[in-house]
């Protein structure tokens, strides 16, 4: 019953947050940033101390909590220590020790938590986002999919998998890469995928501000509403990484992409077979794969 009614908490507040994100200030945005990765601490801060913690004044935090429709900063303290009391992590779930222990345990322990993030990012996709980030990419003249450091390995297995299903896909994957020169040619006909989770990169930012300066529909996969990709996204995607160690994990955001390039390919099955059947013979052709 406590992690229920932690969850229907949890659920309250990202809920509010995602409704008011666009008319936050920068400010309010930090703030928010913050009650949600670090609930526990907040919850115990006056309003003070949580803006000094943020770098905010105390003011913009009782202002953020009243937007939220709260009953001052108060309200929206009871809130946090609700979730504190069933011990819940920003996405829900009960809060996770670091894996230690034998290989086996580890093992385990990381892959159960790999398959309650697909779960929980399965249950909180937004479909209709989902559905129109589909349409775009298929509508699109050009995609151009962006994604540093950490995010590299996500934006090249999508660019490549969706450029032999599409074949007009670039990806900028590595800083200094000609993330401008790839820019500077696209408009309101191009898409701009953005691939970014904590922390965030300012190169990958910084790109989907340029997209959207330039006309271009943008979608973001990222890890939650207040991320800094979302004011730049036309469509809004999540994913959740949190796993017992020492870095997050990437396999909820891979499932959502493997979602839609499934998605993409099925939308129009006949170019996609005849493109995987000239694809299939070309490689036969040259030997690009090994056979006994």
């Amino acid at each position: 019953m406590k992690a229920t009614a932690a969850r229907t908490a949890h659920d309250e507040l990202t809920q509010r947050i995602r409704n008011r994100l666009d008319r936050m200030s920068d400010g309010q945005r930090r703030v928010a940033d913050y009650v949600l990765a670090h609930y526990d601490q907040a919850a115990f801060h006056t309003a003070a101390r949580l803006g000094q913690t943020v770098g905010v004044s105390e003011s913009t935090v009782v202002r953020f909590a009243s937007a939220l429709g709260y009953r001052g900063y108060p309200g929206l303290q009871r809130v946090l220590r609700e979730m504190v009391r069933s011990r819940l992590a920003p996405d829900g779930r009960a809060q996770p020790a670091p894996a230690s222990g034998s290989a086996d345990e580890v093992l385990t322990a990381i892959m159960q938590a790999d398959a309650e993030n697909i779960r929980l990012t399965l249950r909180d996709v937004d479909r209709k986002a989902f559905r129109t980030a589909v349409a775009l990419l298929l509508g699109a003249r050009r995609i151009l999919v962006v994604g540093f450091r950490g995010a590299t390995s996500l934006a090249l297995f999508m660019g490549f998998n969706l450029d032999w299903i599409l074949g007009n896909v670039k990806v900028v994957g590595h800083a200094g890469q000609d993330l401008w020169e790839s820019l500077v040619h696209l408009g309101k006909d191009d898409v701009v995928v953005g691939i970014c989770f904590p922390r965030h990169t300012r190169s990958t930012i910084q790109a989907l501000a340029a997209a959207r300066e330039r006309g271009c529909r943008v979608i973001a996969l990222t890890d939650g509403v207040v991320s800094p990709l979302t004011r730049y996204a036309d469509v809004l995607l999540t994913a959740r990484g949190a796993v017992p160690a020492l870095t997050d994990s990437y396999v909820a955001p891979l499932s959502v992409i493997n979602a839609l390039l499934a998605a993409t390919s099925a939308a129009d099955r006949a170019r996609a077979t005849r493109t995987r059947r000239k694809l299939e013979e070309l490689q036969a052709q040259y030997g690009v794969y090994y056979s006994v």
